[in-house]
């Protein structure tokens, strides 16, 4: 009886490496795409940068979310802040 280590001629116990070398290649893909794509979709995309944080309509709608102004406050900053980001944004085109 033939063995695949014994086997003259043939590929010998060297062709199970080929189905490991390949799980390792799939397993180190599946592993990459883990640690970066995938996980960035499922937190809903990269994370904006910290500056949009502090921007003047972000706070105010943090404020107006925690009850600090009422809503007729926030309309009016609201109207006046996009009025100085409108004009801002026509000067500039």
């Amino acid at each position: 009886m033939q063995t695949l280590a014994d086997w003259d001629g043939g590929p010998g116990p060297w062709i199970l490496f080929f189905p490991l070398i390949w799980a390792a290649v799939v397993i180190g893909a599946v592993t990459l795409l883990r640690r970066t794509v995938w996980r960035s979709s499922r937190r809903g995309g990269p994370r904006r940068p910290a500056a949009d944080d502090n921007a003047p309509l972000t706070v105010l709608g943090r404020r107006f979310a925690a009850g600090e102004i009422d809503e007729d406050e926030y309309w009016r900053r609201s109207s006046v802040l996009n009025e100085e980001f409108g004009r801002s944004k026509r000067g500039a085109a």
